[in-house]
């Protein structure tokens, strides 16, 4: 079994920072990508961010330059800084890891959801 946990939302001002984190753990072989979705009431699931095993970070146009995905291998952990954070970015986040488990099955596996509110 494979578990994700989330940590870091919240309710901010805009222009604001926040920070999420997600954990992988369980049986676990290998990781192959990391990343973060987000879904606005009425809107459909977007990535955010991701960053690939030695490859480099894509992220959504409209985060460009203000959030930041990074990923400690040692921890089976992907963070996303968000700075500048604007109401437009109000939205569940989601974290999303794809992965080999112990049975050799691939698959991605999603965390449980995170709330973050920029609001002044």
């Amino acid at each position: 079994q494979v578990q994700l946990v989330e940590s870091g939302g919240g309710l901010v001002q805009p222009g604001g920072s926040l920070r999420l984190s997600c954990v992988a753990s369980g049986s676990i072989l290998e990781i192959y990508d990391m990343g973060w979705y987000r879904q606005a009431p009425g809107q459909q699931r977007e990535l955010v961010a991701r960053i690939i095993s030695g490859g480099t970070p894509t992220y959504l146009n409209s985060v460009q330059g203000r959030f930041t995905i990074s990923r400690d291998y040692a921890k089976n952990r992907v963070n996303l800084q968000m700075n500048s954070l604007r109401p437009e970015d109000t939205a569940v986040y989601y974290c999303n890891v794809g992965l080999m488990d112990q049975m050799k099955k691939r698959q991605y596996y999603w965390g449980q959801g995170t709330q973050v509110t920029v609001s002044s």
